[in-house]
């Protein structure tokens, strides 16, 4: 039984990953913090996976996004993972034994949900003449650039993408498909799609009443031996409806469902 601890409400125009450390936060004050936070791919930045694990010791469990590049898109060519990058030597060598002769960073980025970028630059001389170069860069003028995020950084993304394709990993992860059936309660069980009230302090009252709500019932069908009572059974207009095999919409609260 998913019971909700937090309600966040924000402008349509934020985006899911940025609400993250405030849930963090307001759960850590009230002493609510999880070990392991399921969550989907809206909230799967990887400066806010290191900085949960860091400040509040909460290991956030989603699919992190693959490898932006073209050749990684396109599954040809040679992509920023074929690439060796040595931290302490400050160097990338390529798959053809090149040696950057460039590194620049870490640069901040434009999104407050994405990772510094260092960038490892190659040169004319380097790539032009290179008999692997239509598998490297489409550009018949300038040469390879490799951008990558700081080490600590790096070493993360690295290990939550080999993890995220292990069936322990998937099994784990299935778990979310409760909070998932919680949300389609919201949405369609009570109209959570429409504000009933203008300005954003009076929809987040709507959102945390119906919490509430929620909530309650939930509770309540739990019976004191700690079994879940048996479900509702149909009404006697949905028993109408079945008996004349009149559609009706299924939602959470029907018994068939």
């Amino acid at each position: 039984m998913n019971v909700i601890t937090d309600v966040a409400t924000t402008a349509a125009t934020t985006y899911d990953a940025q609400a993250l450390p405030g849930i963090h936060a307001r759960l850590g004050r009230r002493g609510l913090l999880p070990a392991e936070h399921l969550v989907d791919g809206g909230y799967t930045s990887l400066v806010h996976l290191e900085q949960a694990a860091r400040k509040h010791q909460v290991t956030v469990t989603g699919p992190l996004p693959g490898n932006p590049t073209r050749q990684h898109r396109q599954n040809e060519g040679f992509g920023r993972d074929d690439f060796h990058i040595d931290f302490d030597r400050r160097q990338v060598t390529c798959p053809q034994g090149q040696v950057s002769r460039g590194w620049h960073g870490p640069y901040p980025t434009s999104s407050p949900t994405a990772a510094p970028l260092i960038v490892a630059r190659f040169t004319k001389g380097q790539c032009q003449p290179c008999p692997a170069r239509t598998q490297c860069t489409s550009s018949s003028e300038s040469a390879r650039n490799v951008g990558f995020p700081p080490r600590e950084l790096r070493d993360l993304q690295v290990r939550v993408r080999t993890e995220q394709q292990t069936p322990q990993w998937k099994a784990r992860y299935a778990v979310r498909s409760g909070v998932e059936g919680t949300v389609n309660e919201f949405a369609h069980g009570h109209g959570m799609r429409r504000c009933r009230y203008r300005g954003q302090q009076k929809a987040h009252l709507q959102h945390v009443l119906t919490a509430i709500a929620v909530n309650i019932e939930r509770l309540s069908a739990v019976s004191p031996t700690g079994k879940a009572s048996p479900p509702r059974p149909p009404t006697a207009l949905q028993d109408f409806l079945d008996q004349h095999g009149i559609p009706r919409p299924k939602s959470w609260r029907t018994a068939s469902d």
